[in-house]
């Protein structure tokens, strides 16, 4: 890309949120809810897990992607900090989850395929198969606002929708000095050129039941 075009992208990125510090403040909310859930009845529950699941999207859509715009892609990326060093694409989604506070198996996830992931995270599952990418935009907005895990043919991501828009969040190797962007579904991306997708809907209750206890999603049946 040419550098007046980086030039470009990096004055319109966000300001970066101060990253340990946002981290810090999840895992004290998570504790919080941890607490609440413990001495809670069944019903008082539900409720608790709704407005985790709330918080958490907030967080993660509005705060944690945000600060990642920017940080370049490369297929050995492994950095722990946005904007600084690279990221491939599993290690960028498994690093959202893990610092919005999930226990989950960072390494090992990320150099693993993603459909099974995606099955084993997701409360419900479609699969796409040489369908036009207008079809999976149409799905994401029939299901409603949320946070979304989609694996491709050699890349994965996550979907974003959010009041009624639908986003694509991804470390992106077709254009690799900018890396983590949001971008259209439709256009020239992986998503919109893959053949294969699955698409696994994130945040449901055993997720976010998960996440509130601080028990380890690699250990979950």
């Amino acid at each position: 890309m040419h550098p007046a075009a980086l030039l470009l992208v990096s004055s319109v990125l966000p300001a970066p949120t101060d990253y340990a510090a946002l981290k810090h403040s999840i895992e004290e909310k998570r504790l919080s809810f941890s607490v609440a859930y413990g001495m809670a009845d069944s019903a008082s529950r539900i409720a608790l897990i709704d407005s985790a699941r709330a918080y958490l999207f907030d967080r993660i859509t509005l705060d944690i992607l945000p600060s990642w715009y920017g940080t370049p892609w490369d297929f050995n990326g492994i950095t722990r900090t946005p904007r600084k060093g690279t990221i491939a694409c599993g290690y960028f989604v498994n690093t959202v989850l893990l610092d919005a506070g999930f226990r989950l198996p960072r390494i090992k996830w990320s150099q693993m395929a993603s459909e099974p992931i995606t099955v084993k995270l997701s409360h419900r599952v479609k699969r796409f198969r040489d369908r036009p990418v207008g079809e999976v935009s149409s799905y994401i907005q029939a299901q409603g606002d949320g946070l979304y895990k989609v694996g491709l043919d050699n890349h994965v991501g996550f979907i974003v929708a959010r009041n009624g828009v639908v986003r694509f969040v991804h470390s992106n190797y077709y254009q690799r000095e900018i890396g983590v962007m949001s971008e259209p579904l439709d256009g020239n991306n992986p998503l919109a050129n893959s053949h294969y997708r699955i698409v696994g809907s994130l945040l449901g209750d055993v997720m976010m039941t998960a996440w509130v206890e601080g028990r380890d999603l690699g250990a979950e049946p």
